[in-house]
């Protein structure tokens, strides 16, 4: 398999493995790919790209960038790049700045507001375009900081899940790159030479928990250098009976059982909150979740 570089073989692997396992794209397809201008999104379109020219299956893809007129957003620099490289694309402009910024409070995060708008704006352009899938550029470096953002401050054992289908059944959540490490990813970015475009709205509003999160998990790979692979893996080597969740297992008879037999499908809406919503406001308190567990252990 010719490819450019030893990273970009690395990531096709990874992409290729991700998509077998959870079986992500299917015959006939037509594939939404979230492009936001930042180095995941780019790198996981032009991966696709290659998975498509390469795959038994047949496939479409579309980029789509939603643009929220933000004061300076170069906003030629993704029709430009799209064009050279022969991709369908979609930009769809919604001045959703303005309205973020008058209802949000000065001094707080846009984030959640700006989610919600965005999500929406997506999922009906995916709906519209006859896009049966939404491909969302996380890695494998968000899959373990959320599970520990969830596990220190939710009190819920859970990540981002692979592939996701909504409830209505008209459309599916994909995530490719999701066993692709972030330093691979950066590494390939720069490779490329892509025309990153910073996100000026809330660039200046960091998730200070997921930040911590980050440092953290930094830290430690000075001391286990595998950690990364670690996490990764405990997200997809679950024992059930060695946690005390009773709807998972039934300890009375010692035998498994499911929780949720619907599975991978789920609200897709909120799923797209969760990608655009990075304020610490989602992991404030612990919730029900945490009242609950202190109801067991007082």
């Amino acid at each position: 398999m010719f490819v450019e570089t030893k990273t970009k073989t690395k990531l096709l692997k990874k992409m290729g493995k991700a998509i077998a396992d959870f079986s992500m794209i299917s015959e006939g397809d037509k594939i939404m790919v979230c492009l936001s201008g930042g180095k995941d999104s780019y790198t996981m379109l032009d991966l696709l790209l290659d998975v498509q020219k390469r795959s038994p299956v047949n496939f479409e893809i579309l980029a789509v960038n939603l643009d929220q007129k933000q004061p300076d957003f170069p906003e030629e620099v993704l029709p430009n790049y799209l064009e050279k490289i022969g991709v369908p694309y979609k930009i769809v402009v919604e001045d959703t700045y303005s309205t973020v910024t008058r209802l949000v409070p000065e001094g707080k995060t846009y984030c959640s507001v700006c989610s919600r708008l965005r999500r929406g704006i997506l999922y009906g352009t995916a709906v519209a375009e006859g896009c049966t899938k939404i491909a969302l550029g996380h890695h494998a470096d968000d899959v373990s900081s959320t599970l520990l953002l969830n596990l220190f401050y939710t009190g819920i054992l859970k990540t981002m899940p692979p592939i996701l289908r909504s409830d209505d059944g008209r459309n599916t959540v994909i995530r490719p790159m999701i066993y692709c490490f972030e330093k691979d990813i950066a590494r390939y970015a720069e490779e490329r030479k892509f025309p990153i475009i910073p996100c000026n709205l809330c660039g200046s509003q960091p998730n200070l928990k997921r930040a911590r999160i980050k440092r953290l998990i930094d830290d430690l790979e000075k001391e286990i250098p595998l950690i990364r692979n670690s996490m990764l893996g405990a997200a997809g080597n679950v024992a059930t009976s060695h946690l005390l969740d009773t709807e998972l297992y039934d300890f009375a008879k010692f035998l498994p059982k499911a929780k949720n037999t619907n599975k991978f499908i789920g609200d897709v809406e909120k799923e797209l909150d969760a990608v655009f919503d990075h304020s610490d406001e989602n992991y404030v308190g612990g919730g029900m979740q945490l009242k609950v567990i202190e109801s067991l252990i007082n």
